[in-house]
């Protein structure tokens, strides 16, 4: 996990024609305490104020303040989480779904099997094998 490189922060201001500062606001990764951080393009280079911003996959970033910063540069505890789950019969990372399948994942509802009440769903099997649903 890197910080945010000169060459990262150009292609940011580039991105952000007329904007002579970039800010960043959200919680400490090591502390949690309330973070803002300034990127301002000055004649002699780019000033970085407020602590450290790192970014793991593109525009998405993490954040620590100035102290914790100084105690300890390197962005630790960081491991990205994989998601499986069953598509087609047999179990994936989510991340390698297409992405019609991704949308279908967001719209899973998950269910709580120690919740019950009037509005459960019941699935009989009949005596000739086809299954019926019953309210």
């Amino acid at each position: 996990m890197a910080k945010m490189t000169v060459d990262r922060l150009h292609e940011l201001f580039n991105e952000n024609v007329g904007s002579d500062i970039l800010s960043w606001q959200g919680v400490c990764h090591d502390c949690e305490c309330s973070v803002e951080i300034t990127a301002t393009a000055k004649e002699d280079g780019i000033h970085i104020e407020g602590g450290g911003v790192y970014e793991h996959e593109q525009k998405r970033f993490f954040l620590k303040c100035d102290s914790c910063f100084q105690k300890d540069s390197i962005l630790k505890n960081y491991q990205p989480c994989e998601v499986y789950s069953r598509v087609v019969g047999y179990l994936r990372p989510v991340s390698q779904w297409n992405d019609a399948k991704q949308a279908e994942f967001k719209d899973r509802k998950l269910f709580d099997h120690n919740i019950s009440g009037k509005n459960c769903r019941v699935e009989n099997q009949n005596t000739d094998g086809l299954r019926t649903n019953a309210a």
